[in-house]
């Protein structure tokens, strides 16, 4: 399951750190944790290269790497919302 999570992500996610027993929310959990700290780092690396330390380079990548994360989360996001649906028109 997490190879799938991973595939979706791309390149610039790496797969979370999880015992392969972990729940789906434990999965989930870990992998928007991940997300959310690409993206503060990309944040970081633009207000120290507005202050001018940080190396362009070092900023496009981390901005283009929270892209593709932020991409990833928002693939992710709509397949469960899509699922959920799915199910919930199901007759019981």
């Amino acid at each position: 399951m997490l190879d799938g999570l991973a595939n979706i992500a791309g390149p610039g996610l790496t797969r979370p750190n999880i015992a392969p027993e972990a729940t789906f929310t434990a999965a989930l959990s870990a992998a928007s944790g991940q997300a959310v700290e690409t993206l503060r780092n990309a944040e970081g690396l633009s207000l120290k290269a507005l202050q001018g330390e940080a190396d362009t380079r070092e900023v496009v990548d981390a901005v283009m790497n929270a892209e593709q994360t932020l991409q990833a989360a928002i693939a992710i996001r709509d397949k469960i919302v899509s699922s959920y649906l799915e199910i919930s028109r199901m007759a019981i």
